[in-house]
C-alpha cells in the first residue's frame, strides 16, 4: 500500500508540481502564433535546449532575480522592454523552467517562500520544461512533425503567457511573435553569462541555505536566427543581477565590464589620499603628470587604491578631470584581486622587479626566461642565442621542474582536455614550486581556446584534421618555441595545428621560415601587418591575439576590419579588466560583436605584474574574450 501511495504521489508531483510555479501546461501551441515560421520554432527549441544544458537550476532559486535588456527600448512595441525581469523556478521542486515578468516589482510580489503567489491582473511569460509524457497532444504533434530538439533526456519547452484573474484563476494565451523573439534573446544570452556569477559568502546568516551572488552585469551580442529576417542580425543583450544594476556608457573608457561597480560618493573633492609605504624602491609613474616617483613616496586614491599619483595635488586634479566617474569601477576591479590570485603555487607570485624575481628563482638571464626582464631588450625577438637543449631552454631548472619532450599516458582522452593549472601540473607530475606556468601561459592559453572555447577547431581536431591558427602580434613568444611544442603532446595523437605567427615583431631574416617544433605542431613566421599579409596566407579556422593591447596600437584597425569581413572566430586576451573593457570598446567601434564574454583565463600567468601607474590586478593573458564565435 505504501509503495502504491508513493507512486501516486510521485505521479501527482510530476503532473501538478510541488513548489513554485503555476501548474501544468496550458495547451498553447506555437504553431498557432500569428506570423511564426517553423524554422523559428526550431531555433527556439534549440535555444531552450542550450539553456537547459547549462543547468541554471543547480544554483538559482526563485529569489534570484535577473534584469534583462535586449537591444533598445525603441525596438519593441510601446517603446519598452516586454519582460525585463527573469526568475528561475524548479531548483527545489515544482515546475522546472523560468518566468519572465513585466517589472521587478511584479516578480517580487509573486515570489513566495514556497510557492508562486497569484496576484490579480499580473501577466507573466512562462517557459516550462515539461516531461515528454505530460506534453499536450497538440504540442506532441508539432514536436514530431518539425523534429524539434529535446531538452535533456525527456523534456520539451512549453511557452505561454499567463494572467492571474481577479478571482484567483489563471488565463492563458499564446505569446506574440515579438514576445517569442524576446524569449529567444533571453535564452541565448543567459546561457552564455550565468556561469560567470560569483558566489558571495559574507552575506546572510550562516545557517541559511540560500546562496547569494555578487552584483553582476555583462553585455553579450546575440545573433538573431535568419528566419526572423531583421536588417541587423545581431543585438546587444545586457544581463544583470540583481535587476536594475547597470553601468553608464562612459566616454572613451571602457564602456562595459564584467564587474558591477559601486559608485563613490558624489562629493566634488576626492577621498583623502593614502601614501603608500612600499617595502621596495621601484619606480612608479604618476597617472596625472607622468612624473616618476619611488614606490614608497607614491600616493593612492583612498577609495579604490587603484591609481598611482606623485602628490595629493595631482590626485585632486585627476579626480576632477576623470577619475571621479571611474573610481567605483576601479574599486570593483581591485576587489577581485583575491579571486584572481592563484594560491596553488609555491613560488613568489609578484613581479614588481622582474630581475629580482628571476634571481630569486635562479633563472635570471637564462634560457627562455631572458624575455621576462629587460636585460636582453637589445636583442630582436626570435633571435636570442640558443645554447644546448631543452634543459638550457628552461633556464637550468631541475629535471623534475619542467615538461620533458615526451608524450602523456596512453589512457587519456585525445586531445587532452584541461580545465586549469592544477590539472596540467598533476598530469606532468610537476611540483607546484615550478615557475614554468609563467611561460607556458601562452601555449596553453592557445590550446585552451582551441579545445574549450572554440567549437569548430575542436571538432576538426577530434576528427584528426588540421587546424590553422593565425596568431597576431607575437613578440616574446618567438623565443619560446620549446614551450609551444607542448601543444603537440596535449593533442595526444589526434589532429595537427599549424600556427601562422604574423606581426612586425618577427625579424626580417626569420620571415617566411617554418619551424616544425613537434610532429603535430608547426609554426610559420611572417613579418608585417596582418591586413597586408593575410591575402598570401591560407584561410584560418581561428584567429588569436594574446596580450593584445587593442587600445594601444592604431594598426589594429585594419586587422579588425579583416577579421570582420572573414567572419572567422577570433579570441583576444589582455592583462587586466580595464584593458579588456577598452578592448571591447575598440572591437565594437570596428563593428565586431562580443560573443564570448570577458572571463578570467584559467591559464593566465600566476605572476602578478605591476603597471607603472596602476595597482589593478594584472596578469599575462589574464582575461579572454571573443568575437564571431
Amino acid at each position: 500500500m505504501d509503495v502504491h501511495l508513493k507512486n501516486l504521489f510521485t505521479r501527482f508531483q510530476e503532473q501538478f508540481g510541488s513548489g513554485p510555479g503555476l501548474g501544468p501546461g496550458s495547451g498553447t501551441c506555437l504553431l498557432n502564433v500569428e506570423g511564426i515560421s517553423p524554422p523559428f520554432i526550431k531555433s527556439l527549441y534549440r535555444a531552450a535546449a542550450a539553456l537547459y544544458r547549462t543547468d541554471p537550476w543547480k544554483r538559482f532559486r526563485p529569489g534570484h532575480l535577473f534584469g534583462l535588456r535586449i537591444g533598445k527600448d525603441s525596438d519593441w512595441s510601446g517603446r519598452k522592454q516586454p519582460f525585463p525581469c527573469v526568475q528561475f523556478i524548479g531548483g527545489d521542486g515544482g515546475d522546472l523552467g523560468f518566468h519572465m515578468f513585466r517589472s521587478e516589482n511584479d516578480a517580487k510580489r509573486m515570489t513566495g517562500s514556497r510557492e508562486t503567489i497569484r496576484i490579480p491582473n499580473v501577466e507573466l511569460l512562462r517557459v516550462t520544461y515539461e516531461l515528454d509524457s505530460l506534453v499536450f497532444p497538440s504540442n506532441k504533434r508539432m514536436i514530431r512533425s518539425l523534429s524539434l530538439e529535446l531538452s535533456g533526456n525527456d523534456r520539451f519547452p512549453v511557452i505561454d503567457v499567463a494572467r492571474c484573474s481577479s478571482s484567483g484563476g489563471l488565463e492563458f494565451r499564446n505569446p506574440t511573435l515579438e514576445e517569442l523573439r524576446f524569449v529567444y534573446g533571453a535564452m541565448k544570452s543567459i546561457s552564455l553569462v550565468h556561469p560567470l556569477l560569483q558566489q558571495e559568502n559574507d552575506i546572510g546568516p550562516k545557517w541559511s541555505r540560500v546562496v547569494y551572488f555578487e552584483p553582476f552585469i555583462e553585455t553579450v551580442d546575440v545573433q538573431w536566427p535568419p528566419e526572423i529576417g531583421k536588417s541587423n542580425n545581431l543585438v546587444a543583450v545586457t544581463v544583470s543581477h540583481p535587476p536594475g544594476h547597470g553601468y553608464e556608457e562612459k566616454l572613451s573608457l571602457q564602456s562595459s565590464t564584467p564587474t558591477k561597480y559601486p559608485e563613490p560618493g558624489k562629493e566634488e573633492t576626492p577621498p583623502e589620499n593614502v601614501r603608500v609605504k612600499s617595502p621596495n624602491l621601484d619606480l612608479r609613474h604618476c597617472e596625472m603628470c607622468e612624473k616618476e616617483v619611488h614606490g614608497e613616496e607614491s600616493v593612492n586614491c583612498n577609495w579604490c587604491c587603484g591609481v598611482v599619483y606623485c602628490s595629493a595635488l595631482c590626485q585632486k586634479q585627476h579626480w576632477k578631470e576623470s577619475h571621479k566617474t571611474l573610481c567605483g569601477l576601479y574599486k570593483a576591479m581591485m576587489d577581485r584581486e583575491e579571486e584572481l590570485t592563484m594560491k596553488i603555487f609555491a613560488f613568489p607570485s609578484s613581479r614588481d622587479q622582474p630581475c629580482q624575481w628571476l634571481e630569486s628563482l635562479g633563472i635570471h638571464q637564462k634560457g627562455m626566461w631572458r624575455r621576462k626582464c629587460s636585460c636582453y631588450s637589445h636583442c630582436p625577438f626570435g633571435l636570442l642565442p640558443v645554447n644546448g637543449g631543452l634543459w638550457d631552454s628552461w633556464g637550468g631548472l631541475d629535471d623534475d621542474d619542467y615538461p620533458h619532450d615526451s608524450p602523456f599516458q596512453n589512457n587519456l582522452s585525445s586531445p587532452i582536455l584541461l580545465s586549469g593549472w592544477s590539472e596540467y601540473y598533476n598530469l606532468r607530475s610537476l611540483p607546484m614550486s615550478s615557475p614554468i606556468a609563467d611561460i607556458l601561459s601562452h601555449p596553453l592559453t592557445l590550446y585552451y581556446i582551441l579545445t574549450s572555447l572554440s567549437v569548430s577547431p575542436k571538432n576538426l581536431l577530434l576528427k584528426g584534421k588540421e587546424v590553422i591558427v593565425h596568431y597576431l602580434g607575437p613578440e616574446g613568444e618567438l623565443d619560446w618555441m620549446p614551450a609551444f611544442a607542448e601543444i603537440g603532446h596535449l593533442l595526444n595523437g589526434m589532429g595537427n595545428v599549424e600556427i601562422v605567427m604574423v606581426g612586425t615583431g618577427v625579424p626580417t631574416n626569420l620571415s617566411g621560415t617554418t619551424l616544425g617544433i613537434s610532429s603535430r605542431v608547426r609554426v610559420n613566421l611572417v613579418r608585417g601587418f596582418y591586413q597586408e599579409e593575410a591575402t598570401y596566407l591560407t584561410s584560418p579556422h581561428l584567429v588569436v591575439a594574446l596580450n593584445c593591447g587593442l587600445e594601444k596600437y592604431g594598426s589594429w584597425g585594419g586587422a579588425l576590419d579583416l577579421i570582420k569581413s572573414m567572419g572567422v572566430p577570433a579570441f583576444f586576451t589582455d592583462q587586466s579588466e580595464i584593458s579588456c573593457a577598452n578592448a571591447k570598446q575598440v572591437l565594437r567601434s570596428a563593428g565586431l560583436h562580443i560573443t564570448q564574454p570577458v572571463t578570467p583565463n584559467p591559464f593566465r600567468s600566476p605572476v602578478r605584474n605591476r603597471e607603472p601607474s596602476s595597482n589593478l590586478p594584472s596578469y599575462s593573458n589574464g582575461f579572454v574574450l571573443g568575437v564571431n564565435t
